[in-house]
């Protein structure tokens, strides 16, 4: 039981580090949350440092089996995630904002996106 428990504690420890996850964001003086509009994150943070979008997979109903192409493109022709990356200045992590949809789908604080 021991050995079991000290293996836990090692695995553990030499995981990295994973990105502080967020529930919201504060941008001068005001609170960006999950569920905000890109628009809303614009107006009450600013333009960011950093954009980036990609199409995300789409998957089969109920299952974690993506839809291959061109399948895919029948019936979705791309899910579209954007992140936006904040520099909160010296002394705070860096935030992720990733939207779907043009929502806020999570802000992540970390050193460096993933």
């Amino acid at each position: 039981m021991k050995t079991l428990t000290l293996t836990c504690l090692a695995l553990a420890l030499a995981a990295p580090p994973a990105p502080a996850h967020a529930e919201s964001l504060r941008c001068n003086g005001s609170s960006t949350e999950v569920g905000d509009s890109r628009l809303s994150v614009l107006y009450k943070c600013g333009e960011p440092l950093l954009k980036d979008n990609h199409c995300a997979p789409v998957f089969y109903p109920s299952t974690l089996q993506p839809v291959p192409e061109p399948y895919a493109s029948f019936i979705a022709p791309c899910l579209v995630v954007e992140e936006w990356i904040y520099d909160r200045g010296p002394g705070n992590l860096v935030a992720t904002v990733r939207f779907r949809s043009g929502v806020v789908q999570s802000i992540r604080y970390g050193r460096t996106p993933e």
